[in-house]
């Protein structure tokens, strides 16, 4: 998408592989069943948690899908922990895979996760080739003339800074002025910070200094070497990487689509019958504890929803 409304998908696989310049990719030496050193099992041995069925959830669904018994879910692979191919380059492991599991044995189904593109989704939900797509997908008002969506994480935006920053908070405009952060072009989290920027410019503070790179790796050795002062992008993919290599630290959250809030939902078709089966399926997996630790399993709790709501209101495009 052209805004950050997938939040950090639009990193490629070479992207991904550097991703954590300066140290090594904690799923390339990691064993079967074991955990990495950051604590993220990459290995394809996940031991999901098994969710039982939720009776109310399963009444929903149509009667096609029932018959058939699966849920397919097409999950675009590319950036940790969100989702991503475990150390065996063919398993898909991270939240979103978790979520859609989740999800299809809250409502009585065998997940079917198909792995693919951010650019194939939308037609291959519209055409029917996947019942619901599970891939970071951003509520917005355009989205919702198409797509019915059920909510399951809050879009939230991190400034990170290195561990030994001065910098303490960022939380509004102030706190950002005469600083140099890196941030992706023609991103929510741009758009955001020129709106800082300009507020701090007429009240006299000192402008922003925005570092833009075209590969996430560069951006992270940008900030791992002093040459940034803080990077402001996606809070899931910061995360991780601040876990992973430990040279970050969270300085702010932002709601994704500031001073909106913004919604990350399970994407089905519109009329097509899931619409009031997925919610009720994501509150299922809430009220059983299952989605708290899915949350804490990838570092993403700050991002949970209390619950699961359709078709909120969206960003506006």
């Amino acid at each position: 998408m052209k805004k950050q409304t997938r939040t950090g998908l639009v990193l490629g696989a070479a992207a991904l592989a550097l991703m954590l310049a300066g140290c090594s990719d904690p799923g390339s030496t990691a064993e079967a069943g074991t955990l990495s050193p950051q604590g993220f099992n990459l290995s394809p041995e996940q031991h999901r948690q098994s969710v039982e069925p939720n009776a109310k959830a399963a009444e929903l669904l149509p009667a096609k899908i029932k018959e058939d018994g699966k849920l397919t879910v097409a999950i675009a692979q590319g950036a940790a922990p969100l989702a991503l191919f475990a150390t065996d380059n063919k398993t898909l492991i991270g939240n979103e895979p978790d979520i859609a599991v989740a999800l299809a044995q809250s409502l009585g189904l065998e997940p079917d996760l198909v792995p693919v593109s951010w650019a194939d989704w939308p037609l291959g939900l519209e055409s029917g080739k996947y019942e619901a797509v599970i891939t970071n997908v951003t509520v917005t008002e355009a989205r919702k003339k198409k797509y019915d969506f059920a909510t399951y994480r809050e879009d939230k935006l991190g400034f990170y800074v290195p561990t030994d920053s001065p910098v303490t908070k960022i939380r509004e405009p102030k706190d950002v002025a005469g600083l140099r952060i890196t941030v992706g072009s023609g991103t929510n989290q741009e758009k955001i910070l020129l709106s800082w920027d300009a507020q701090n410019k007429k009240a006299g503070l000192k402008p922003v200094s925005f570092q833009y790179y075209d590969d996430d790796a560069l951006a992270t050795v940008a900030l791992n070497s002093g040459r940034a002062d803080a990077s402001f992008g996606p809070n899931a993919t910061g995360s991780y990487k601040a876990k992973t290599d430990g040279k970050t630290r969270v300085a702010g959250l932002v709601p994704g689509g500031w001073p909106q809030a913004a919604n990350i939902a399970v994407t089905v078709q519109k009329g097509g019958g899931l619409a009031e089966a997925s919610p009720a399926g994501i509150n299922g997996i809430i009220a059983s504890g299952a989605y708290t630790k899915i949350l804490e399993t990838w570092g993403l709790q700050d991002e949970g929803v209390k619950t699961s709501e359709l078709n909120p209101p969206g960003l506006k495009d």
